[in-house]
């Protein structure tokens, strides 16, 4: 079985193609102008925008573009005004699925996203009902044949990281949502490339499907990410490394 690591950089592979098409782009946009409202425009300040601009220059967007979001965020410019949610359910199998949602119409989007879940083989659940099974984390991917994995755990143990896994290819860094900008720099610090950065949602534990039914899972989280609404997905499904050759 692949660890958590291939099925992020898989999914965010996917996503430095879906950008090529600029379907990635209201996403992104959506995220810059709610970061800004909240924690205004200024990204030395604001965390979280910091993060969003750095994820728009990874999907190529336009300076121009990253600009006008901040600004319809903090009213400079007028913009839609979004409101954030987060909705949970179960895929085939009993997988557990959330989705962060932007939308500027909730009545919409409520019955849309239900609808996706019953198309595909699953159910939208209460708030809560799989959530607990998730923490909020920092996460960092380094390649595993590219650096030491001793003199790794020492940047990391020195940086305050929480943990560091082993899977097949990859070392997994985890830290606190906090944590993640300042822990990635001294890795990048030391000259050791980063394959992946982000705040993520990390299942506790891992849920194993036949081929069928993971194939059902991941075409349910892929019509998710396709609803212009959702932000993110996570799950906590466990994918054979054949499998994912086939998205």
């Amino acid at each position: 079985m692949s660890g958590h690591s291939k099925w992020a950089t898989t999914k965010h592979k996917k996503a430095a193609i879906d950008s090529k098409r600029g379907k990635i782009f209201t996403k992104v946009i959506k995220e810059i102008t709610v970061a800004a409202r909240i924690g205004g425009g200024d990204p030395e300040g604001n965390a979280r925008l910091r993060t969003v601009i750095q994820k728009a220059k990874e999907a190529n967007m336009p300076a121009d573009n990253i600009k006008k979001a901040i600004q319809k965020g903090t009213g400079e410019l007028p913009g839609v005004s979004y409101e954030e949610a987060v909705f949970e359910g179960y895929g085939p199998g009993g997988v557990a699925i959330i989705a962060t949602i932007m939308t500027d119409n909730r009545n919409r989007t409520v019955p849309e996203i239900r609808h996706i879940f019953g198309k595909h083989g699953g159910n939208m659940g209460e708030a809560g009902c799989v959530s607990w099974m998730f923490d909020k984390k920092g996460y960092i991917v380094v390649e595993g044949g590219k650096v030491d994995e001793e003199k790794l755990m020492n940047i990391i143990v020195e940086a305050g990281a929480e943990d560091m896994r082993r899977d097949s290819d990859n070392f997994e860094v985890i830290t606190t949502p906090g944590d993640l900008e300042k822990v990635k720099k001294m890795i990048e610090d030391e000259g050791i490339a980063v394959a992946l950065s982000e705040v993520t949602m990390l299942p506790r534990t891992y849920m194993e499907l036949d081929d069928k039914s993971a194939m059902q899972v991941l075409r349910l989280i892929e019509a998710l990410e396709d609803n212009d609404d959702v932000q993110n997905v996570y799950s906590n499904i466990n994918v054979r490394d054949e499998v994912l050759e086939n998205i």
